[in-house]
């Protein structure tokens, strides 16, 4: 039996990722795909402010610092959770639709060259809300330009 040939570029992987159980389980996923390879993960964080925050420019500057107070944290988590990759990964938070910010992310990686392969990684909801109105995971399915990788 042969295996097919690994890819001629690297591997950049783009991790949606808010510290919740679905999120760490992506992020380990992105791990385990990029074991051995050569590439990165691209942790990413999307601070989504409420149409109303948006409205009111106060609002919105409190709850920027707010945002940046959480991406420390998740940095945080996020570097506790990818120990001994430190050249492998790095973080970024963006603010705006989660789906849209993740496949913006996605489409402008500085790093990735016309070789590369880049992915989108995303744990799935376990909200029955989401459900019947949709998820990130399902935007992104409609929408991603590149390829999606939903974990369980």
């Amino acid at each position: 039996m042969s295996t097919a040939p690994s890819p001629a570029g690297k591997i950049y992987l783009v991790v949606g990722y808010d510290g919740s159980p679905p999120a760490v389980r992506a992020l380990d996923a992105a791990v385990r795909l990029l074991s051995g390879r050569d590439g990165r993960i691209d942790v990413t964080y999307v601070a989504h402010p409420t149409p109303t925050e948006m409205m009111s420019p106060d609002a919105l500057a409190e709850m920027d610092e707010i945002f940046d107070e959480m991406a420390r944290e998740l940095r945080a988590q996020a570097a506790e959770q990818l120990s001994g990759r430190e050249d492998k990964w790095r973080f970024e938070r963006r603010r705006g639709p989660i789906a849209e910010e993740l496949v913006a992310a996605a489409a402008k990686l500085p790093d990735a060259g016309p070789d590369d392969s880049v992915a989108i990684v995303v744990g799935s909801s376990s909200q029955a809300v989401h459900r019947m109105v949709g998820s990130v995971a399902v935007s992104l399915a409609r929408h991603a330009q590149v390829p999606l990788i939903i974990v369980p």
